[in-house]
């Protein structure tokens, strides 16, 4: 069965290019538009891994992360930062909310293939 991942971005194109790219890799792919339906979406399903966008309407991907690490058995859930924010204070700031790692946007396929499997093990 495959890894189920949740890619969470109020871009459509980037959730149709992050789904495009894993789905071709093997896993299997739910999107949200923001954190809030990320939530939501996470409450209904087995997810394996959260790729989040930090700039979105009614949650932004930091608040995700603190709701998603208050629960128990997210505490240890995969979450990468998919966005195009590069300071270190803001890196440091999710890393601080609990995220695993961090890629800038525009991203290529291979990256982001490559995050996912290393995450993954």
């Amino acid at each position: 069965m495959p890894k189920v991942i949740l890619s969470v971005d109020d871009s459509r194109s980037i959730r149709q290019m992050v789904s495009f790219t894993l789905t071709q890799a093997g896993y299997q792919v739910l999107e949200a538009v923001d954190g809030k339906d990320a939530l939501t979406k996470l409450a209904g399903a087995g997810v394996d891994m959260v790729i989040t966008d930090l700039n979105m309407p009614n949650m932004n991907g930091i608040e995700l992360i603190r709701e998603v690490r208050k629960q128990t058995k997210f505490k240890f859930i995969p979450i990468i930062m998919l966005t195009t924010e590069s300071q270190d204070a803001t890196k440091q700031e999710g890393k601080a909310a609990g995220a695993t790692g961090w890629i800038v946007k525009p991203f290529n396929a291979t990256q982001l293939v490559d995050v996912v499997k290393k995450v993954l093990r």
